[in-house]
């Protein structure tokens, strides 16, 4: 961590470093997709298995009283598809 004064308050102002998901572009995959390729995406961006995303959102679905299809159906609206692939 990195620590300045800030010039208008005087008082310390910590930095921190980037987290592991800094600088990460989510975009929906074109390849593995099972309906819109949000968790595809997602997997591969943050390396996980797409199939454990699936899973919890089909938890979340259940258990949430449907939290998990909102969450998808807002990502197929804001994240946009893989231009690459």
């Amino acid at each position: 961590m990195e620590q300045n004064t800030d010039p208008v308050t005087h008082s310390t102002v910590t930095h921190s470093t980037p987290s592991a998901f800094s600088g990460v572009r989510l975009y929906r995959s074109r390849s593995d997709r099972m309906v819109a390729g949000v968790c595809g995406g997602a997997a591969r961006a943050y390396d996980l298995d797409p199939a454990l995303l699936r899973l919890a959102l089909v938890l979340l679905t259940v258990f949430g009283a449907g939290a998990g299809i909102v969450i998808y159906v807002a990502a197929w609206i804001l994240v946009p598809e893989d231009p690459d692939r």
